[in-house]
């Protein structure tokens, strides 16, 4: 992940850096996400990985792998070693990865990866222990998609940022590099931001410059944020934006 900004230091909101004082409209918002950037499973690619981290890594379409049945079963909550005899399966099987699909979960976003794998022949195993055919597949967009953008924060949430009177506190530095330029010439500067999360459900703020010191807020609209996502402190909020503006989280 490059130039992830960690919003979990504390910083003082004095008076805005040279580099944000250019105007910009009172209402500027950002752009929703785009038809190529959501994975078939209607999940953004960008936030997926983003959310996944960087030390996750996704086999590729027609690539082959090897599966172990075992931990498979040690996964189901009734599982016992007695239960997976009837089955009779080999403690390894080489699988050719028929596809791969980016989910998250509803309820808590979740993410989490759905492989298929089709079983291969104990010809083809022999082949390839033996090097004579290749287990490399093909270039997979949705696997490949990796978050680049240096335009990217996150931040832990603080009993503060999920009071239902408050607001989402942004440090100076994260939100001048990540939301639209404010215009720092009105007494109040504000604007609305528009986002979409993981699942393509767009989401208003405002995004507003006050206080004493002064500093960046997510006000209205953020409370229904938190209500319907069940956020509280200690959960954490990632923000992406990219070059052409959308901003994502």
């Amino acid at each position: 992940m490059v130039g992830l900004i960690d919003l979990n230091t504390t910083e003082d909101e004095d008076t805005p850096s040279s580099a944000s004082l250019s105007p910009s409209p009172s209402s500027s918002s950002a752009s929703a996400l785009s038809a190529s950037t959501l994975s078939a499973s209607g999940v953004s690619l960008e936030l997926w990985h983003a959310c996944a981290g960087p030390l996750i890594s996704l086999p590729k379409r027609g690539s082959v792998v090897v599966y172990f049945p075992q931990g498979h079963f040690e996964h189901v909550s009734d599982y016992s070693a007695a239960s997976s005899a009837p089955f009779d399966l080999p403690p390894h099987v080489f699988c050719r990865v028929a596809d791969v699909k980016l989910h998250a979960e509803a309820a808590s976003d979740e993410v989490y990866a759905q492989v298929s794998l089709v079983p291969e022949t104990e010809q083809t195993e022999k082949k390839l222990l033996e090097g004579k055919i290749e287990g490399h597949g093909e270039e997979d967009v949705e696997v490949a998609a990796k978050s680049s953008t240096p335009h990217m924060f996150c931040k832990t949430l603080t009993a503060s940022d999920t009071s239902t009177h408050g607001g989402f506190s942004v440090p100076r530095r994260a939100a001048e590099d990540c939301f639209p330029p404010l215009d720092y010439s009105q007494q109040r500067p504000s604007q609305e931001l528009v986002a979409k999360d993981l699942h393509g459900l767009e989401w208003r703020f405002r995004h507003i410059y006050r206080g004493q010191p002064r500093r960046h807020l997510l006000t209205t609209g953020w409370s229904a944020f938190v209500n319907k996502k069940k956020l509280v402190s200690g959960d954490a909020v990632l923000f992406l934006r990219y070059e052409l503006t959308p901003l994502k989280y």
